[in-house]
């Protein structure tokens, strides 16, 4: 009986704020990522956050393979995530094959922080989808990645062109 190797599992990082036209720009950058490291199925990693995050579950499942979720904080539904785009959160949430909890109580830049330290701890591999630009806070893109880089997670950054966000925070 031959025995398959397990999914590379790979983590995903980058921005809230993406206009309409860079969703679709960054999904198909992501499926093609995705067949890039991987001939089988990935593991995703993802807090589900809106933006790069939820396109990436998407991309995840349209390529076959599955994803985990690290959840910041029991409140980071209502906290994080806005209105019009809850049901679509709600829906990624139920197909994720687990969900992790980090162990904080409320949603917040040291929430997020912890959520990106778990992400890294369960992956062989980042994707960031980002633009190059500094981030405002600790848990922001540029020091997720720097985070990843410290620890010798090979890390991609996909920032496809003609992409934009939709404000300067994310």
């Amino acid at each position: 009986m031959m025995l398959h190797p397990p999914p590379v599992r790979v983590g995903i990082t980058g921005h809230t704020n993406l206009t309409p036209a860079t969703e679709r720009l960054v999904y198909d950058a992501l499926r093609a990522e995705l067949r890039r490291i991987s001939e089988r199925p990935v593991r995703g990693v993802t807090c589900l956050a809106a933006g790069a995050d939820q396109i990436f579950a998407r991309a995840v499942l349209a390529t076959g393979g599955a994803y985990e979720v690290i959840l910041p904080a029991p409140d980071y539904r209502d906290q994080a995530i806005p209105p019009a785009g809850r049901a679509a959160f709600d829906e990624l949430l139920g197909q994720a094959a687990e969900v992790v909890h980090t162990g904080c109580q409320h949603s917040g830049t040291p929430a997020y922080v912890a959520a990106n330290r778990e992400l890294l701890h369960r992956v062989h591999r980042l994707v960031a989808v980002w633009d190059g630009e500094p981030g405002c806070h600790e848990a922001a893109t540029d020091r997720t990645v720097d985070r990843a880089r410290q620890r010798h997670i090979s890390t991609t950054i996909l920032w496809p062109p003609g992409a934009r966000r939709t404000a300067t925070v994310g």
